[in-house]
């Protein structure tokens, strides 16, 4: 699917309505503790860069963001894309957005945690096919089993490249 990729700001209505449509999507998989959300306006925060995907039309059909926890470490939040655009490879292009991004800005590591179980295994694939490998929790994440944490090393790539 063609769709346009940029950074946009997360106040604004459809973006709004995609957070709310994930935060929907995750609701039944994992008890609320052990979902780690963030708001749109903790999305706004500078230390977060946000890529919204729209269509021809211009409608918001996915996001994702980085998040830069200081010189050493990025991390992935809020990936979505709506079902209907899911197979089309909008979710590689923002996630190739958001590691271009760690890249430009010579973060050696980008880390993610998500769900685990059936309602996350596409999400699961997407990461595993870009190189990413599971590690254990890092930062603040408590070890459960409702999430699932992986990593992509620039700094390895970068040397081997």
């Amino acid at each position: 699917m063609a769709v346009t990729i940029a950074i946009e700001t997360p106040l604004q209505d459809d973006v709004r309505a995609l957070v709310a449509q994930l935060n929907d999507h995750l609701l039944p998989l994992s008890p609320l503790e052990f979902q780690f959300k963030m708001t749109v306006e903790q999305m706004a925060d500078s230390a977060t860069t946000l890529f919204v995907a729209r269509n021809a039309a211009g409608k918001a059909v996915g996001m994702g963001a980085l998040k830069v926890h200081g010189p050493e470490l990025g991390e992935v939040k809020r990936m979505f894309t709506l079902p209907e655009v899911r197979g089309q490879r909008v979710g590689r292009q923002l996630l190739e957005r958001i590691v271009d991004l760690a890249r430009e800005r010579k973060l050696p590591v980008v880390m993610l945690e998500t769900g685990t179980g059936e309602g996350m295994a596409e999400a699961h694939r997407l990461y595993t096919r870009y190189g990413f490998t599971p590690r254990g929790p890092f930062l603040d994440y408590p070890d459960s089993e409702w999430s699932a944490f992986f990593e992509l090393n620039l700094a390895a790539a970068a040397r081997v490249a």
